[in-house]
């Protein structure tokens, strides 16, 4: 907008009234992928754009991940990553490794730039009043978690003190053991029990494309339905069944909408938000 005059930029605000008044006094679950965090300008830009949706009255709740930086650290501690099925195998060694990235590097930094913008954020790993309870999901990955409640009051009595929540995917048990949990399974959990007016999808894919290849063949808009015959078709494929199937459940558990967009294109958060066009593609049941 550096280019824009100024009752130009007004004629923007105005335009963006109405779904302004729409997300303002609800709650939005952003799933931060660590795919996402292409470099710190971008960081920055999604910061903002939490901040602000925050200073219009939404109630952003900001889930992380930080595959890239998990295995950087593996790598600079001599470790080998290796993935079963897509899920990165954690032993002991590796979880202990998890939660330094994710609970102190990546979230505490999170937490800096959404202050450095002016927002009050408090960082919280899954462990944290127990929010995140886990359970081994299958020996062969070690401690990767499957998630057996989510326990929100926490994040409830933050959203009511005007804070923006940003959360580390790390569970545990009863027993007080830490697992690794797959931030999109956390985020659409997360979304679910906060009966979240949209659960957003930021990673560096544009959305459901027919074409992978082709970025011209985005579908903007699918029901539940109508994402199951993707499935079928071998349009939905891949990498991309595990998250396309996080948002299906969340919004059959109640969420209003799921939308998957590419969070290295600035301010896609606000253009999907705050727009009549959006940024991604969204799935409704209806």
């Amino acid at each position: 907008m550096m280019d824009l005059s100024n009752s130009e930029r007004a004629e923007v605000l105005v335009q963006a009234l109405p779904n302004i008044q729409h997300y303002s006094g609800h709650t939005v679950v952003i799933k931060y992928g660590g795919n996402a965090m292409k470099s710190k300008e971008l960081e920055k830009q999604v910061t903002q754009d939490v901040v602000l949706l925050a200073a219009v009255g939404v109630h952003a709740v900001l889930v992380h991940g930080g595959g890239p930086a998990i295995s950087q650290m593996m790598k600079l501690t001599g470790k080998a990553s290796t993935f079963i099925d897509g899920l990165r195998v954690t032993d002991k060694e590796t979880v202990d490794l998890v939660q330094m990235v994710l609970a102190g590097k990546i979230n505490k930094s999170l937490v800096n730039l959404l202050q450095a913008c002016g927002g009050r954020a408090i960082g919280l790993a899954g462990m944290d009043d127990g929010m995140i309870e886990a359970e081994i999901k299958d020996p062969k990955y070690g401690y990767v978690g499957k998630i057996t409640a989510i326990h929100p009051a926490i994040l409830n009595d933050l959203i009511g003190a005007g804070y923006i929540p940003v959360i580390a995917t790390v569970g545990c048990d009863q027993q007080g053991n830490a697992y690794n949990i797959n931030a999109d399974t956390a985020a659409g959990e997360i979304a679910s029990v906060l009966h979240a007016e949209r659960l957003i999808m930021m990673s560096d894919i544009s959305g459901i494309m027919r074409d992978i290849h082709d970025p011209s063949t985005l579908i903007p808009h699918l029901t539940i339905n109508e994402t199951r015959q993707l499935y079928e078709d071998g349009i939905v494929a891949g990498g991309m069944i595990p998250k396309v199937e996080c948002c299906v459940n969340a919004v059959e558990k109640g969420v209003k909408a799921s939308v998957i967009l590419d969070g290295t294109r600035p301010h896609a958060l606000l253009m999907e938000l705050l727009t009549d066009e959006g940024a991604g593609t969204m799935i409704e049941k209806e």
